[in-house]
């Protein structure tokens, strides 16, 4: 499928922390059967963030999102199961082990976000970034 064309992928993911590793392996093969190599390791590095998050902090599932626009935008998601709104970014502080992901984010992406979901009763939200692949 040509880069000129929209795609997109969703993958479920189990409440496990392994998932974070199948996350980021799977994104990999999607960006590199689609060209896309140069965006592997940022992407990587976000989607890691989004997905650990969307397991670590909630009770349920979640799912990786991954839809790619034409001219050059590639949008990384992650939702899950918890409708309270993430944390706003943290500065980065001395040597702390965690709470940076979404500062990461911040710092990695062109821009990020979140949205509440709400579907067939349950409720949820999808937090987001974008990298262009200008």
């Amino acid at each position: 499928m040509p880069e000129n064309e929209p795609w997109e992928y969703s993958l479920y993911i189990p409440h496990d922390l392994r998932a974070v590793t199948v996350s980021r392996r799977t994104l990999r093969l999607i960006l590199t059967m689609h060209g896309l190599i140069r965006l592997v390791d940022v992407a990587e590095l976000l989607a890691t963030e989004l997905v650990s998050n969307a397991v670590r902090h909630t009770k349920g599932p979640a799912g990786l999102r991954v839809h790619w626009s034409p001219p050059g935008t590639l949008r990384i998601g992650a939702w899950d199961a918890d409708p309270q709104p993430p944390e706003p970014p943290r500065p980065f502080e001395g040597e702390a082990e965690g709470g940076r992901g979404l500062a990461l984010v911040r710092a990695c992406a062109d821009v990020w976000g979140w949205q509440p979901l709400a579907r067939q009763g349950s409720q949820g939200k999808y937090v987001w970034c974008e990298l262009s692949a200008a």
